[in-house]
């Protein structure tokens, strides 16, 4: 009998941000084939508040400019192990369809006929900015957001500084990247922070601009994995310096922390 495979989003690292259907997925099966960003913190942190599980767990970890196992390796590990009429949650970082090849992943199970269930997670674009204290969106100040990598088009992106741009895996290219995108529309003084380690021990946030922050970042020798954010909503955070955050009284009644 085949089994089943659960992609299921670990959420950005803290164990209390996995919600209850990815709990409930990890209790239930016999192998967890687990990343290391976001998703083996989250089953270290599980097992130190005592939660037991019976999973066998096989670490694909992926480092920075590293990948321990192929993506085509673990894409037949997830099929062998179904083949085998076991349950295998694939327990990737964040939630499994932001940057995190789930779809890719679905795709060749469902090709060799294993059945396959995706449990969405909170991902990092979202909920690192916020213990930052940055909303991505703010009546008044930003109606969208844009979520890329360092890898992408930076130079395509257009938008002025009311357009949140969110840059993942983004640390090794943000002198390209804020360059970039200062010369736009958002300009050299827009803001920008990085967020690095988000919910871990190593949590820092730095805050400037499209004309400091590589400088920054430098300096402070900032390494990943980090979140960046660039927009106006920066200012808005209580880590925002007070060049920066003295402009929130200009920016409307609605933006006060």
């Amino acid at each position: 009998m085949t089994g089943l495979v659960l992609l299921v989003g670990a959420g950005p690292g803290d164990p209390g941000l996995i919600t209850l259907r990815g709990l409930r997925a990890l209790e239930s099966a016999d192998v967890i084939v687990a990343d290391r960003l976001g998703a083996r913190g989250v089953l270290d942190g599980l097992a130190a508040e005592g939660v037991q599980l019976k999973a066998e767990i096989v670490d694909v970890g992926k480092l920075p400019g590293h990948h321990a196992v192929p993506q085509d390796a673990i894409n037949a590990l997830l099929v062998q192990l179904a083949e085998q009429g076991k349950t295998v949650v694939r327990l990737k970082g964040g939630d499994p369809y932001i940057f995190g090849r789930g779809g890719e992943e679905l795709a060749h199970c469902r090709e060799r006929g294993i059945d396959v269930r995706v449990v969405s997670g909170v991902t990092s674009a979202i909920s690192v900015p916020a213990i930052a204290g940055i909303p991505l969106t703010h009546r008044g100040l930003a109606t969208a957001f844009t979520v890329v990598t360092g890898h992408d088009q930076i130079q395509e992106l257009g938008g002025g500084r009311d357009h949140t741009v969110v840059l993942l895996m983004g640390v090794g290219t943000l002198a390209h990247a804020a360059m970039t995108l200062g010369r736009g529309e958002r300009g050299a003084s827009c803001p920008v922070a990085i967020i690095e380690d988000g919910f871990g021990d190593g949590q820092r946030v730095t805050v400037g601009t499209l004309e400091t922050i590589a400088h920054q970042a430098a300096a402070r020798g900032v390494r990943s994995p980090a979140v960046v954010v660039v927009g106006d909503v920066v200012r808005l955070s209580p880590y925002a310096p007070a060049e920066l955050a003295s402009h929130r009284s200009a920016l409307g009644k609605d933006t006060a922390l």
